[in-house]
């Protein structure tokens, strides 16, 4: 039992790596441990060969199972990759365009330039609804204040980057647009009713469910209407009873990064990996440190030697990995093989974002401030 137990315990998990290469006790990790996944962030990349190159490497690490590498590439500030890939505008100023056609062809621009380095997840679009002006975390990573425009606009993202090959994943369920309190930093409350965030946090997520989307990201937020005593992150009435069971979502459900201090303050690394996979986490993300991830995986290790039902639903969410992990090969024409970005970027997708931009300011310009999409 041990032993199979820590490789599918290491599956579960997607982890940050040091630097832009890989040192020797990295890549021994990554391989002892049987790590399923690798998010990067500005200190994995310095220029496009070096990120082709660690990306190559880290496909290369487990040739019959290779890890997929994520990253967070919103647009604006929330974005790894600097020139020469397409500086692409933010969600709010998506929004405020209302085009569903150029959210798509920002999709599909966006899945092409990661394509291109070998990265195989985008943690996109955010879904959560702008619904508090004072939120310190969200502000123009939305598209905007009424839940139907998050919603078309999002998914519209989320079918470009599909169309490209790319895993797209809505964050952060159930919403974390309502929030005056940064999760990185704390713990946030919301206090809205049942009926209110079924209208307007839940809409967006619901829709996306709708249409297909790859995978969801948690948000570390409690909503006291649905658990009070958990955040989503490690609440099976969330991310079960609610997400599973009532909103019938069947692909993969992120954790947030368990090392942000909504969490991390208050839960050690296993006791936390453990509460998220029995509420119904399939890929646990742990951002900074291995020895964190280290941790964490061999208390699942241990607690499922001895407890059944955490063993179950390991089985079952390394399940869902695998199943996305052959559904993303199989879209890919050759796996790992990528045009190469050229020096000078992409010209036509500078272009695009000039659209976006020119037609954003068209809609402020004329006053407009509802959707300019229809309702459906």
């Amino acid at each position: 039992m041990a032993e199979t137990t820590r490789v599918r315990a290491g599956q579960l998990f997607m982890v940050g790596v040091p630097g832009p290469s890989l040192d020797r006790a990295t890549r021994a990790f990554l391989k002892s441990h049987a790590v399923s996944g690798v998010i990067l962030f500005r200190r994995n990349v310095t220029d496009v060969a070096a990120l082709v190159a660690l990306t190559s490497e880290l496909h290369a690490i487990s040739p019959e199972r290779p890890i997929l590498v994520a990253i967070d590439h919103e647009g604006g500030r929330v974005s790894r990759l600097g020139e020469p890939f397409t500086q692409f505008p933010p969600a709010a100023m998506v929004g405020r365009a209302g085009s569903p056609h150029l959210a798509y062809r920002q999709g599909i621009a966006m899945g092409e330039e990661l394509r291109s380095v070998g990265i195989d997840i985008d943690f996109a679009p955010v879904l959560d609804v702008a619904s508090n002006p004072h939120n310190p975390v969200i502000g123009d990573r939305s598209f905007g204040a009424h839940p139907r425009t998050v919603s078309r606009l999002g998914i519209s993202i989320a079918h470009g980057l599909q169309r490209t090959g790319i895993v797209a994943c809505g964050k952060h369920f159930p919403g974390h647009g309502d929030t005056s309190v940064d999760s990185h930093l704390d713990l946030p409350v919301v206090v809205r009713g049942q009926p209110e965030l079924e209208r307007t946090e839940l809409f967006p997520f619901r829709r996306a469910i709708q249409e297909g989307i790859d995978a969801l990201m948690t948000a570390h937020v409690v909503f006291s209407a649905l658990d009070a005593e958990r955040p989503a992150t490690l609440s099976r009435r969330i991310l079960t009873e609610l997400l599973r069971e009532r909103m019938r979502f069947r692909g993969v459900v992120f954790s947030d990064d368990l090392q942000m201090k909504a969490i991390a303050d208050r839960f050690a690394a296993g006791d936390a990996a453990i509460a998220a996979v029995e509420a119904g986490v399939d890929w646990l993300v742990a951002c900074e440190s291995l020895d964190f991830a280290d941790h964490a995986i061999g208390a699942l290790e241990r607690t499922a030697s001895r407890r059944a039902r955490l063993a179950n639903r390991m089985d079952e969410a390394a399940a869902r990995i695998e199943a996305l992990r052959r559904n993303h090969l199989r879209r890919l024409r050759r796996p790992y093989a990528y045009p190469p970005i050229p020096p000078e970027g992409f010209p036509n997708h500078r272009n695009l974002v000039r659209w976006i931009h020119e037609r954003a300011e068209q809609a402020i310009e004329v006053g407009s401030t509802r959707p300019l999409v229809p309702r459906p």
